[in-house]
């Protein structure tokens, strides 16, 4: 097996999986993950602790952008888990909420908010030896990377799953309400003119509507063998 590490791009759609997956391949294989949608769940907690989400759902695009150089996020690892830091804070179960999700996409789209994403993932891959997950990692923050994967499952299923995650977390929240925040963001992410969400043309599909947690996890550690074994 060659010793030399490389870089893992994980992307898909919302809640298809990615996480969960790019999670469990960095601690079987040791190396560092990175959730790149909890970096834009920070910087979207920011702007709503901030009075930068105007009462129409909108962003202050000109205030958040002046504000980004404040912005600082990084991840600890506890335990088993990893914990989100924003500007030295936990904010792990803060920006799990369905109202950060219902802000998440349009602070996404913001060129500024994107750029200043990208240039912090870029430094965190810098010494390779990383698995990142997210809309644009294979396509726009490495597209050099040697491992590629694009996820996705059916909208339903989708739903199916962030509901049961927020519903175990004490969310108030109905399946209908989950379905429609997945089915939005799918929009919002195909058809944003910054980063838009595609597969990068030598990405692997993968399709887990059907698949199980375990089985995902084999495939992925199969492709990551066929990739470094060589």
């Amino acid at each position: 097996m060659s010793s030399e590490k490389i870089i893992i791009a994980i992307d898909g759609y919302s809640s298809s999986g990615k996480s969960t997956m790019a999670r469990r391949l960095a601690k079987t294989i040791g190396y560092r993950y990175i959730d790149s949608g909890a970096m834009y769940r920070a910087v979207t907690l920011y702007a709503m602790r901030n009075g930068m989400i105007n009462s129409d759902g909108s962003v202050a695009t000109d205030m958040l952008t002046a504000a980004l150089p404040a912005i600082h996020i990084d991840f600890k690892v506890q335990g088993d888990g990893q914990q989100t830091m924003l500007n030295g804070e936990i904010v792990e179960s803060e920006i799990r909420t369905l109202e950060v999700s219902n802000h998440v996409s349009p602070v996404a789209t913001i060129p500024a908010v994107r750029h200043a994403l990208v240039r912090m993932q870029r430094d965190m891959g810098e010494s390779k030896g990383i698995v990142m997950d997210g809309r644009d990692i294979g396509t726009v923050v490495f597209p050099a990377a040697e491992m590629k994967v694009f996820c996705n499952a059916t909208p339903e299923r989708r739903a199916e799953r962030r509901y049961k995650e927020l519903r175990e977390k004490g969310a108030d929240v109905t399946y209908e309400e989950v379905l429609a925040n997945v089915t939005e963001r799918d929009h919002i992410d195909m058809t944003r003119k910054e980063s838009p969400l595609r597969c990068a043309d030598d990405a692997v599909m993968l399709d887990n509507s059907a698949m199980t947690i375990d089985e995902q996890n084999e495939w992925l550690l199969r492709l990551f063998h066929s990739i470094v074994d060589k």
